[in-house]
């Protein structure tokens, strides 16, 4: 069928078959389906939506469309987790060893950000030394060896994905559930995890704004997964306001590195151990939530959670020293409280206005050719509920830079102070399976 038949048929409420969407897709990867024509099938799928078949055929076209990451050298369930992104999301960095510390095995590849903070390879290179740049056979046998390990995402992996997802960007496409959806889905599958645990956020400072949307979103990656044989589960969390206190690469390792030694903000903490439990079940390491999460806090407690990251820190060129020393982590220059100009409580935090308040600093990319300082970034000193004296430090600022008027507007526009006391949100607002 000629691509624009295809366009006609998806337009008109039509279902593609596996065929037509494999066909597409691949076309579409090595240029004989032009952008206008995959813009148009887009903006088609855009209104139309898709059947839960169709959003698995497109995903798996687009595993296909690339590299297809083989794990099978690595012992044991490989269970990969993927959060849709927020404000001071440092799941991974505790999630990670975490996990593998009681026999969970982590053979994670990771990426870049670009947004308000760096991403998950961005906040290891704080640590002097840490790199990605590891071949396969390396990254298996650190798995194989220590439990763990992270490596820079492959440039072939759903090359389909990233071109459709440039496109999606310039014309208006990018809400569209089945779309977004298989993106994710499509980079997890391809990158080799036997099972799958995802943290859809919610909120604010999500990506995703309500908890209707998130909720669909979740549903639909689930379906996905499972569909094509990875067992997935998505937990539904919070991001009305940051995760935890620090937004900066280096802040949020120094937190990461609180949380796996028992003194971390108590929301991060919940957060990686209902995570982590899912992880645990469907690696076959426990039975049950119940028993994976004593089996976490136990690793807490024993401090062998904290030895596995210094392992893997090690294992990876990194100065695991700054577990015991976060001050020979990058620093800023500067510090600036920010008082509170009233008393009450804390009634909001606008995370998405704190996340581009840390980028001003330097924390995040703007741009992709942006250059991350890794020292800079925000620590609240408050959250959503907490009472606050005139004068009380609401956050401190960590820059290289005097010029911070523009970074005090946003956290003041950002912190709302109300005169009555306020519920704090839940943090953990669903779970599908």
């Amino acid at each position: 069928m000629r691509t624009v038949d295809l366009i006609t048929k998806k337009r008109d409420g039509g279902e593609l078959s596996e065929r037509e969407i494999y066909d597409l897709i691949i076309g579409y990867t090595e240029g004989t389906v032009p952008d206008y024509q995959m813009s148009a099938m887009a903006m088609a799928i855009f209104f139309q939506g898709m059947t839960p078949e169709e959003r698995a055929h497109l995903t798996m076209a687009m595993v296909r469309s690339g590299d297809v990451i083989d794990l099978s050298g690595i012992a044991g369930t490989k269970v990969d987790k993927h959060s849709t992104g927020g404000v001071g999301d440092t799941t991974t960095l505790v999630l990670a060893p975490l996990v593998a510390s009681i026999g969970v095995p982590v053979a994670k590849m990771s990426g870049r950000g670009l947004g308000h903070t760096g991403g998950t390879i961005d906040k290891l290179e704080s640590v002097p030394g840490f790199h990605v740049e590891i071949d396969n056979e390396q990254f298996h046998r650190l798995v194989n060896e220590n439990g763990v390990a992270v490596i820079g995402q492959s440039a072939d992996l759903t090359p389909a994905d990233k071109k459709l997802y440039a496109l999606r960007d310039v014309t208006g496409t990018v809400n569209s559930i089945p779309l977004i959806a298989s993106s994710i889905m499509s980079k997890k599958i391809a990158s080799g995890a036997d099972a799958i645990v995802l943290d859809v956020k919610t909120g604010d400072g999500a990506f995703m704004k309500t908890l209707e949307e998130s909720e669909e979103l979740a549903a639909s990656m689930v379906d996905i997964g499972n569909r094509v044989g990875r067992r997935t589960v998505a937990v539904l969390s919070d991001m009305s306001q940051p995760l935890g206190y620090a937004i900066g690469n280096a802040l949020e390792v120094k937190e990461a590195i609180d949380t796996l030694k028992g003194a971390g903000p108590e929301d991060l903490t919940e957060l990686c151990l209902t995570l982590g439990s899912h992880m645990t079940v469907l690696a076959g390491v426990a039975g049950t939530m119940e028993e994976a999460r004593g089996l976490l806090e136990q690793s807490i407690a024993n401090g062998k959670a904290l030895e596995k990251f210094k392992t893997f820190l090690s294992a990876q060129g990194g100065d695991a020293s700054v577990v015991d020393h976060p001050d020979r982590l990058p620093t800023a220059k500067y510090r600036y409280e920010v008082p509170a100009k009233e008393a009450g409580f804390v009634s909001a935090i606008a995370a998405e206005r704190i996340g581009t308040a840390a980028m001003l600093l330097g924390a995040g990319r703007a741009t992709k050719e942006s250059k991350i300082d890794l020292a800079v970034g925000i620590v609240l000193q408050k959250k959503i509920g907490d009472p606050v004296n005139a004068g009380e430090s609401l956050a401190v600022i960590h820059a290289n830079t005097e010029e911070v008027r523009q970074v005090f507007d946003e956290i003041y526009t950002s912190i709302k102070i109300s005169r009555d006391s306020v519920t704090p949100p839940s943090l953990l607002v669903g779970e599908i399976s």
